[in-house]
């Protein structure tokens, strides 16, 4: 029987461990409080989770955000201590994106760490045709000094 399972049904998202691990151990999500963490789950276009078998609680998690036809952005995508080095970080990102709906999609995310991880999708580093407006109160990787892994 395998350790854990990838399942895309957002009822089944367990909001305190996802609250807790980003508002304690996610560099990225530090800022946010649980009413937009929570806002964020409801208004994502996807969200996919992995589960351990045994018991059924959550283990990582990923969400993304698209127009739904060309274009998906890659977010929130960690696995909790205890479950790292098992595959789940990679099983969640090829989850959402080469079994979802999207994988023919320009997908993009920002991460300080797991690179190796992304790669492994395609993911690059932005050529010179990509250009990057940020919010005057957006996340910045890194700037919170400890980082927290993602596969």
């Amino acid at each position: 029987m395998p350790e854990f399972e990838i399942d895309d049904d957002r009822s089944r998202v367990d909001r305190d461990v996802l609250w807790e691990f980003l508002s304690t151990k996610a560099y990225w999500g530090r800022s946010r409080d649980r009413a937009k963490v929570e806002r964020q789950l409801d208004g994502a276009w996807r969200v996919v989770a992995a589960y351990r078998t045994s018991d059924g609680a959550m283990i990582g998690y990923a969400r993304a955000v698209s127009d739904g036809e060309a274009l998906a952005y890659l977010a929130d995508v960690f696995v909790l201590a205890e479950a790292r080095g098992k595959g789940v970080g990679k099983a969640l990102v090829h989850a959402m994106i080469e079994e979802g709906p999207g994988p023919h999609f320009r997908w993009m995310l920002h991460t300080a760490d797991a690179h190796e991880l992304y790669r492994q999708f395609g993911f690059a580093e932005p050529d010179d045709t990509y250009l990057e407006r940020r919010g005057r109160d957006a996340e910045v990787p890194g700037d919170h000094g400890e980082r927290a892994e993602q596969g």
